[in-house]
């Protein structure tokens, strides 16, 4: 057995048995995140527009950006963490790029993506 072989074998064992939602670059989402304190659990709900996804396999990540209190805020997170409960498509975007970094420096109504149709 090749170490190539031996590495697919872990990779698989890791990814997400049920599928998530249908997302892509630009639409804005909700995701519900499993977070723990102590011993106890509660789901917190993020909702931004999504501007990547990048990776393959069980490396694959999305981040999410949005605007609280005036501040840009970011979170990345692996499509295939189990701390990800679901994630919740509100609305399409119509975008024409993979990657929207230049959302980082709009403001107000400039940051906004149209909907898709």
């Amino acid at each position: 057995m090749s170490n190539y072989e031996i590495i697919k074998g872990i990779e698989d064992a890791q990814l997400r048995k049920e599928a998530l939602a249908e997302f892509n670059t630009g639409d804005t989402v909700k995701v519900y995140n499993k977070i723990k304190e102590g011993n106890r659990e509660r789901t917190q709900v993020f909702e931004g527009t999504v501007l990547k996804i990048q990776g393959g396999s069980n490396r694959e990540t999305f981040t999410i950006r949005k605007t609280s209190n005036g501040v840009g805020v970011e979170k990345t997170w692996p499509i295939h963490s189990p701390f990800v409960e679901k994630i919740e498509v509100v609305r399409r975007g119509k975008v024409r790029r993979a990657k929207l970094n230049y959302l980082r420096d709009r403001v107000g109504k400039a940051a906004k993506v149209k909907a898709a149709k």
